[in-house]
């Protein structure tokens, strides 16, 4: 799955790269390191407005929750069956773009995963790429505050990401940079399922070494 990620560029960089405006850069916090399960703001661009950087949670929350808790559940969404789980099938509409320069995985050693390698993965050169996103604004029936949040969604794992995520054996989509648009425009989801993909490259951290 994808718990763990990172997005360390600068506002600038990423803007240029995406040919859009960041919307608060007092939120915009660039990170070597973003823990999913702090449900942390970062940046992603949503369909209705693609020149628009905007900085939403990570965590979905569909409309209809009576409450925030759902989130610690959604955090990435299995393409296989977005269209089907309620937490996710009201958002298979509503696709982002989410901003990154790489993710984190762990590699069991044992049956058990008390022995891991620790794996920094992306596209090479430290590049900015995009997973495929879908997106939700829910309003706390309590406070009345609307929060916009996101979900990673994520496919089958590439040979190279079924040797690092050697147990589920599942990635997160990445974006060709030519079909981020045909994302945001709702070409049909299942287009973007293995064997779509991109080449990734991966170090493993533990050795300091290429895999």
């Amino acid at each position: 799955m994808c718990f763990h990620s990172k997005q360390s560029k600068a506002a600038t960089e990423v803007e240029n790269r995406f040919n859009a405006k960041i919307d608060n850069i007092t939120v915009f916090k660039p990170r070597e390191s973003i823990n999913g399960f702090d449900y942390p703001l970062t940046p992603i661009i949503i369909d209705e407005t693609p020149q628009i950087i905007a900085n939403y949670g990570w965590g979905l929350i569909p409309s209809w929750s009576k409450d925030d808790e759902i989130k610690k559940f959604t955090l990435n969404a299995r393409i296989e069956t977005v269209v089907e789980k309620p937490s996710f099938r009201n958002s298979v509409n509503k696709r982002c773009l989410v901003i990154a320069n790489g993710f984190y995985e762990w590699q069991w050693l044992d049956s058990k995963g008390k022995n891991k390698n620790k794996f920094a993965i992306g596209i090479g050169n430290d590049d900015l790429f995009a997973f495929a996103g879908l997106y939700s604004q829910w309003i706390d029936t309590i406070t009345g505050e609307i929060k916009n949040t996101y979900t990673i969604v994520t496919t089958e794992a590439n040979r190279l990401m079924a040797e690092i995520h050697n147990i589920k054996k599942r990635m997160p989509i990445i974006l060709k940079p030519e079909d981020e648009i045909k994302w945001l425009e709702h070409h049909p989801i299942q287009e973007f399922a293995f064997p779509y993909e991109v080449n990734l490259v991966a170090k493993n951290l533990n050795q300091n070494s290429l895999f």
